[in-house]
């Protein structure tokens, strides 16, 4: 007994299926081995077991050796043979290297012309509208087929009047519209006027983040109205954006003068979209295929790149010169088309790859806030997220041969905003991820900024924009999804923030210590002020109760008077040794002679007397000069001692003089 089958799901596919119809016809017929009905049927025992393997549907004439081996009916089986063959043809599309006669998701451009149908009415519209104004818009839905209109429509119009232009140059905003594309809203070197088309206008509302290039963008553009300038404008904008258009008063008094709108295409429009293409390829499209087409197309809004897909898709799985309705519900139908192409793309790739290709597709699109989610073209070299760029090559190979992303020149793009949200996996990316997406395009920006200013630290995040962006890109896989760039850029602002943290620290405890020893530099120089005056104070009171020793030695009882005041005015002066001593000797004075006291009257004293008094006491002080003014009264005298004593002195008030002066000797000590 041989090895037993490889187990088969007819639900697999027509070949699994027709494989498993071969293997239960042997075994109706007692399962006769291999070698038996290859004696029977004139064929090798591997070739008829390799038609029931359900690797691949096997030829019309070993299918019928196997059921006459089997004693099946031939004319029912070479029925089915036909129908599984047809099938297979269905399921597996034609060689990407055959020039399809419909464009797919992308979109067309002006080479694309001879087969661009359905739209010649709306062509001649704009081509006038260019003629009579130098500033044109062109609205319309996303899907309405803006982008073909002006590329393969008004361009090749416009060449048709060469004498009449210098130049026709076509563009799209991006990031920087104006530093970018300057040059270009110059007009060409001749009389003739040039014509600019400027194609995803919304750009310079979704990738253009400076609000000042903005503006000086669309004035530059704007400035085409002018018939000095020589220049023809056309912007094409979507619809949705018509209102952002309106924050620039300018703008919007252009589109209110010159715009045209992109509706839906006719059902005669339509037609002619399916057909044409077909028959300048020479092929037929079926009848019924025509009608379902227009039929689910006409009330679909933005139907337009889900119709050009299908099409394109219908045609892969056709096999000879017509385009038919199996074909057509093979390739998904007008709404699952896109989704099935994106799906079969994604399962044939590895896991690593599926992730690249998540990664990809997401840097491809901006997320939008309060609008719909719109594309982001980028500079190829954005894209290098691993480590082998030959897997980022090869995905990018295999969307773009499949036609869901564009690449031109080094440029990578989706081949149309449809693909959003048509293809459930990849809006369900989008939401799972869009608050990182937000975070991660404002990265992208930044990291562009600082590479410009030659990582200049200026240009660096801080602060909550930076701990925002290191919350997103915590782990080593969050990571992969950053270029080289961006990664720096992060490591950049953590290092500065460490550094900037680093530095407070030290300037705080700098200051610390700074105060510390300000506080010290104070306190001891309070307190060198503070022994200072102590000083100054101890030798002035020495030098008082020097002199009202000297007075009290006089023979005078008006000096002797004089200087038992002045040994109190001395001690209240500075408490030490000499002054408690001399006021020791005025009491000793005070009750061993006769009682001394104030006189009633003011003590005369001529103006030479005081010079004198001034230069014994005081050793020519400028302050004497205050008790010469204060208390001298014009010659005649002063109006007591103990009030001129008080004035230099700071003493207390003559009531308080005699308080003390006729205390006992344990009051005043």
């Amino acid at each position: 007994m041989g090895r037993p089958e490889t187990p088969l799901d007819p639900g697999a596919g027509p070949v699994q299926e027709f494989a498993y119809a071969l293997r239960k016809l042997r075994q109706e017929a007692d399962s006769p081995t291999y070698r038996q009905m290859a004696r029977s049927a004139r064929y090798s025992v591997t070739a008829l077991s390799q038609a029931a393997a359900g690797t691949a549907l096997p030829s019309l004439a070993v299918t019928l050796a196997y059921v006459r081996a089997c004693g099946g009916n031939v004319p029912q089986w070479e029925g089915r043979w036909k129908q599984a063959h047809e099938a297979t043809a269905l399921a597996e599309p034609r060689d990407d290297r055959m020039q399809p006669p419909y464009q797919g998701l992308a979109r067309f451009e002006p080479d694309d012309h001879d087969r661009f149908f359905g739209r010649d009415t709306l062509v001649d519209v704009a081509r006038t509208l260019v003629g009579e104004h130098r500033f044109t818009a062109v609205l319309g839905p996303s899907g309405s087929g803006k982008s073909s209109l002006l590329r393969a429509g008004l361009i090749p119009a416009l060449r048709a009047r060469t004498d009449d232009l210098a130049a026709i140059r076509i563009l799209t905003p991006g990031e920087h519209p104006l530093r970018t594309h300057g040059p270009a809203l110059d007009p060409a070197d001749g009389d003739a006027d040039t014509v600019v088309l400027v194609d995803q206008f919304e750009e310079v509302f979704t990738l253009c983040h400076d609000p000042a290039e903005r503006t000086a963008f669309i004035d530059r553009l704007l400035a085409a109205r002018e018939p000095a300038g020589r220049l023809r404008v056309v912007i094409a904008v979507r619809a949705d954006f018509y209102g952002r258009c309106a924050e620039h008063r300018a703008l919007a008094d252009a589109l209110t003068a010159s715009s045209l709108l992109v509706g839906p295409m006719s059902e005669t429009e339509l037609r002619e979209a399916v057909v044409q293409p077909a028959r300048a390829a020479g092929l037929i499209v079926e009848r019924d295929l025509t009608t379902r087409l227009i039929s689910e197309t006409k009330d679909e809004p933005g139907g337009l790149p889900l119709l050009s897909h299908v099409l394109l898709e219908t045609w892969r799985r056709s096999r000879g010169r017509t385009l038919t309705v199996a074909a057509y519900e093979a390739a998904g139908g007008l709404h699952g088309a896109i989704a099935q192409t994106a799906e079969t793309v994604h399962t044939q790739l590895t896991d690593t790859q599926a992730d690249l290709a998540r990664l990809l597709l997401l840097r491809l699109i901006t997320p939008g806030e309060g609008a719909p989610d719109t594309r982001r073209p980028v500079p190829r070299c954005e894209l290098d997220l691993a480590e082998d760029t030959g897997d980022v090559d090869q995905v990018l190979d295999r969307l773009a041969r499949a036609r869901l992303i564009t690449l031109d020149d080094d440029t990578v793009d989706l081949a149309h905003e449809a693909l959003i949200p048509a293809w459930p996996r990849l809006r369900g990316w989008i939401d799972a991820d869009r608050e990182r997406l937000l975070v991660h395009r404002r990265l992208t920006e930044a990291a562009h900024t600082w590479a410009q200013f030659h990582h200049h630290r200026d240009a660096l995040w801080r602060g909550p924009r930076l701990t925002a962006a290191e919350e997103h890109w915590t782990t080593p896989s969050q990571q992969q999804s950053l270029t080289s760039l961006e990664r720096d850029f992060l490591r950049a602002g953590t290092a500065a923030r460490r550094r900037a943290g680093r530095l407070r620290r030290v300037l705080v405890a700098v200051v610390s210590v700074l105060a510390v020893l300000a506080s010290l530099a104070g306190g001891l120089a309070l307190q060198q002020h503070r022994t200072a005056e102590r000083q100054y104070e101890e030798q002035e009171g020495r030098k008082a109760a020097m002199a009202a020793v000297s007075l009290m030695a006089s023979p005078s009882g008006r000096d002797r008077v004089l200087g038992m005041k002045l040994s109190v005015a001395a001690w209240r002066i500075a408490s030490v040794e000499e002054t408690r001593a001399v006021l020791s000797q005025a009491r000793y004075i005070h009750y061993t002679s006769e009682r001394l006291s104030f006189p009633r009257d003011p003590v005369t004293v001529d103006p030479e007397e005081g010079e004198e008094l001034r230069r014994t006491l005081f050793k020519g002080r400028q302050t004497f000069k205050i008790f010469l003014a204060d208390d001298y009264d014009g010659g005649k005298g002063f109006t007591g001692m103990a009030d001129a004593l008080c004035a230099y002195f700071g003493g207390p008030s003559r009531q308080e003089w005699n308080s003390i002066l006729r205390a006992p000797y344990r009051d005043v000590c």
